[in-house]
């Protein structure tokens, strides 16, 4: 208790505190507490007097993390080892409350009354109820670094009368407080906290080690959009398992509780670096549920075919991966090469999950959820074979993974004639070349339409702030994805058949046009629909300057020589 009371009345890590003072309490400590800034001799004394009943009752206040407990067993502790190393002790009670930098600034006195009840809604400080209550104080002390006005609450664990506060499950019902308090004191309502769709947050020990490793995400985002993209892609939970593998992520598999026969769940890491091993570093794990919620094993698997046969194949993927073995299948769905004039292809497939998402109620929250989340995969998919780095591909599954966060009793039901839109992330995975544009563009023309549908099936729900969250995207990120596939006119001139004494003057925008569409007719490996929209962007862009390299190659009509496609190379597609 002293060293968070002091830390409070401190300085701050970043020299953020300001004034630090106390704004509301327990009442045995407010009768008694200091007015004005907090002295480091005042914090001392702050502390002692929260920590009485603790002291005199001799109440002992232990937790155990039970993730943390169970990862050491999965790394061969014994159990008892497990459990002491994951047992700390617990006695003091710290949260913060912090509004939006957008909100501005409350008062002292509103802060107070917030802090009262929130109090009173965790059960520590409720005067109607005959338990005893716990001693309490919120410290007031400016913004924090994002510039959000901000209160904390350092409480005691234990009660007056020497009884432990229940503080069980104490994240879920703290945000249930929040979404009470800000109705009662007409406070900005957190949207996602109203509509259950809260994404998990970046913890700062996640955040530094980016920071330290220069990279431009956490290594939980990276691979979360890594395990959206393979889960999408597989048709199969044993393909899911290899296509991790493939990736390069440390897989283990979860058994039920006591056995090691019936897989539960599962957990992802990156290998360490060799620099990291030299420090002692170890992998870091996170189960599927901390990735997204919807990345749960039991989730994924209402995606997947379940029949006795696969159910085999999964044992032995996920027993490979506990003995460090390669994978038992080494010429799976994964390992099909696909030809790129199959991106028209996944263009259909896109066009067809659209059919399919029109027929879903507005109202049915878990369905729209599922939606975003397949949808997402395939944006990932296609970030992980087109981006070396995030980019707005990323940024497009991050977002849409976002609306497919609900809670576990709002999943979505399992019906035999419900589309997926598999087909289009193994594609988008799998396929050899960046080339032909034209297939990328209307591949984009209709996730353009999936996301708007998203949006709008945001918006009939009441859902506003993350229907514009999802439009945004359409606006930003989609836009420079279709900045980066503009077709070329000065290319599409250099392979005109206009005659060479004709191009001695400037051709006119009817003459380009021409020439470029006789070009695209001459061609017999795309489809028709793909040579209107070859047309269609061309005569968009007739007279714009020079854009003849885009995704790092030239976008002639020409630019890929015909090819057939033989139906038997091509890969088992999940339509």
């Amino acid at each position: 208790m002293t060293g968070l009371v002091v830390y409070l009345a401190g300085p701050g890590k970043s020299n953020e505190h300001e004034n630090p003072h106390i704004v509301a309490g327990h009442e045995t400590i407010m009768f008694t507490a200091p007015t004005g800034e907090l002295t480091h001799e005042d914090a001392i004394e702050l502390a002692g007097k929260l920590d009485t009943a603790r002291v005199v009752f001799g109440t002992e206040v232990t937790v155990t993390s039970k993730r943390k407990m169970n990862a050491a067993i999965d790394d061969g502790v014994p159990r008892s080892v497990a459990l002491a190393d994951a047992t700390s002790d617990q006695n003091v009670w710290h949260c913060s409350l912090s509004l939006n930098p957008d909100e501005g600034a409350l008062s002292d006195e509103k802060w107070a009354a917030i802090a009262s009840d929130f109090m009173k809604e965790m059960g520590f400080d409720d005067p109607e109820s005959p338990r005893a209550s716990a001693r309490w104080i919120a410290v007031r002390h400016g913004k924090t670094t994002a510039g959000g006005d901000h209160i904390h609450i350092a409480a005691s664990a234990v009660r007056e009368d020497g009884t432990k506060v229940d503080t069980f499950n104490d994240f879920k019902r703290s945000q249930q407080a929040c979404n009470v308090l800000e109705h009662r004191h007409q406070l900005v309502i957190l949207s996602s906290r109203e509509s259950e769709r809260g994404s998990r947050g970046i913890k700062p020990a996640e955040a530094a080690r980016a920071r330290r490793a220069h990279a431009p995400e956490t290594a939980r985002e990276a691979m979360e959009r890594t395990v959206r993209a393979c889960a999408t892609a597989s048709k199969t939970e044993a393909e899911f398992v290899r296509r991790l593998r493939a990736q390069k992520l440390l897989v283990r598999p979860r058994y039920e509780k006591g056995t090691t026969g019936e897989v539960v769940g599962y957990s992802v890491a990156t290998a360490p670096t060799p620099a990291e091993r030299a420090n002692g570093g170890r992998p870091v794990w996170y189960g599927g549920g901390r990735l997204s919620k919807d990345l749960t094993l039991p989730r994924l698997r209402d995606e997947w075919d379940r029949s006795e046969d696969a159910r085999t194949a999964a044992a032995a993927e996920w027993k490979a991966t506990r003995r460090g073995t390669a994978v038992t299948v080494s010429n799976g769905r994964e390992r099909a090469p696909v030809d790129p004039t199959l991106i028209a292809r996944a263009a259909q497939d896109i066009g067809k999950w659209n059919t399919y998402l029109a027929s879903i109620p507005t109202t049915d929250t878990a369905q729209w959820a599922r939606a975003a989340g397949r949808t997402s995969g395939v944006f990932a998919a296609w970030s992980a074979r087109m981006e070396p780095t995030p980019g707005p591909l990323a940024a497009a599954a991050r977002t849409l993974a976002a609306s497919a966060q609900i809670s576990a009793h709002q999943r979505a039901p399992v019906t035999p004639k419900r589309l997926s839109a598999g087909g289009a992330a193994l594609i988008l995975l799998q396929v050899g070349t960046t080339d032909p544009a034209a297939g990328y563009m209307l591949l984009l023309h209709q996730l353009t339409k999936t996301v708007q549908a998203i949006a709008d099936a945001h918006r009939a729900a009441g859902d506003l702030a993350r229907a514009s969250t999802v439009e945004t995207l359409a606006r930003t990120e989609l836009a420079a994805v279709r900045a980066r596939l503009q077709p070329v006119s000065a290319t599409a001139l250099a392979t005109s058949p206009v005659s060479v004494a004709e191009r001695t003057r400037p051709l006119t925008a009817s003459e380009q046009r021409k020439a470029y569409n006789a070009e695209v007719d001459a061609r017999t490996d795309i489809s028709d629909e793909i040579k209107e929209v070859l047309k269609a962007r061309h005569a968009d862009t007739v007279g714009r300057p020079d854009l003849s390299r885009t995704l790092g190659q030239s976008q002639s009509p020409r630019a890929a020589p015909n090819r057939q496609t033989t139906r038997q190379n091509e890969p088992g597609l999940e339509r």
